[in-house]
């Protein structure tokens, strides 16, 4: 079993991040998943970066920070689009964190990141968040840092293909993304290295 912490989407704390972390306690684990919104959901990306500019990315990130502060150490952090933004500030306040989990987005490692710390991203292919360019410079970044990262891309398909309200939903790739995150928290649980 991982400790899990589940960082939302620009839209906010929505039925996606929750089923997710639904389908993450099913299989063993425990999943934290904080309102860095405080209860406020956006309709559509353009209204989420508006409330996130409202809320203030200072307040966000300072919510993020303290929802993980009582956590236990290894706690694998979870980005969900501009959640991995959320990981990238937190991250560096916690270097025994056991892994990374970035859904959508990519978000940079700190230069001081423990070598070999299991990295996996899951993005479109090509996604406007997150272009090829973007995913190669990432790519070479992260092999820098001395990650152990993972890129998972999925052709042919939108931006949050896996959020089942949403138009980019994609059900096979969807499943898929779950499988390996499953996989990648098996590879992560204390005592498996």
């Amino acid at each position: 079993m991982s400790d899990v912490v589940v960082f939302h989407s620009v839209l906010g704390l929505r039925p996606v991040e929750l089923g997710f972390a639904d389908r993450l306690r099913a299989a063993g684990h425990a999943v934290t998943t904080p309102d860095l919104y405080d209860g406020r959901t956006a309709p559509d990306i353009e209204a989420g970066f508006a409330l996130k500019d409202a809320v203030g990315w200072e307040n966000i990130t300072r919510r993020a920070r303290g929802a993980v502060r009582d956590l236990p150490p290894a706690t694998v952090l979870v980005g969900v689009s501009m959640g991995a933004g959320v990981v990238e500030t937190v991250l560096p306040h916690r270097p025994a964190t056991a892994g990374v989990l970035l859904l959508h987005a990519l978000g940079n490692l700190p230069a001081a990141a423990r070598p070999g710390l299991p990295v996996e991203v899951h993005v479109a292919d090509p996604d406007p968040i997150a272009p090829p360019a973007q995913v190669a410079a990432w790519r070479a970044a992260t092999a820098r840092v001395g990650a152990d990262a993972r890129v998972h891309t999925y052709p042919g398909i939108g931006h949050f293909y896996t959020d089942p309200d949403g138009p980019d939903h994609d059900e096979a790739a969807a499943e898929r993304t779950w499988e390996r995150v499953l996989e990648f928290l098996r590879r992560t649980e204390p005592g498996s290295a």
